[in-house]
């Protein structure tokens, strides 16, 4: 969670160094997840930058100003960045998981004053919703 007005590109070098991705055989967990798939919201170039470093593949789909803009640039504005189109179609699955999560009022509307309460909120709504799954 960050704090006041702040965006989450903040935390993002912070989310990435936490990630552990389970192998599906024996074996450490990866640090490293195959893609990144997120909304046009995330497709900023600090972003795009932050995740290649780390050689993730990214997966946001690019906004329509920054396409117009790169156009207008010509041969100048560079190449747009690939998508995979297939990979971009799984993120209704985390969209439709948050629209679960919003139900409850305390989480949608984020009542909560402390980072480990809220957390707290968010895995027992993720319990309950995979036990009814």
């Amino acid at each position: 969670m960050t704090g006041g007005h702040r965006n989450d590109g903040a935390l993002l070098a912070t989310v990435l160094a936490d990630i552990r991705v389970p192998r599906l055989g024996a074996g450490r967990l990866r640090t490293r997840p195959d893609a990144v798939v997120a909304d046009k919201a995330y497709s900023a170039g600090a972003y795009r930058v932050a995740l290649r470093a780390r050689g993730i593949k990214v997966v946001i789909l690019e906004k329509s100003d920054t396409i117009a803009a790169r156009r207008r640039r010509g041969v100048r504005g560079g190449r747009p960045p690939g998508l995979d189109a297939t990979a971009y179609c799984g993120r209704n699955v985390v969209e439709r998981h948050f629209a679960l999560t919003k139900l409850w009022r305390g989480l949608a509307t984020r009542y909560d004053k402390l980072a480990i309460t809220n957390r707290a909120a968010v895995v027992l709504a993720a319990c309950i919703t995979w036990t009814r799954a």
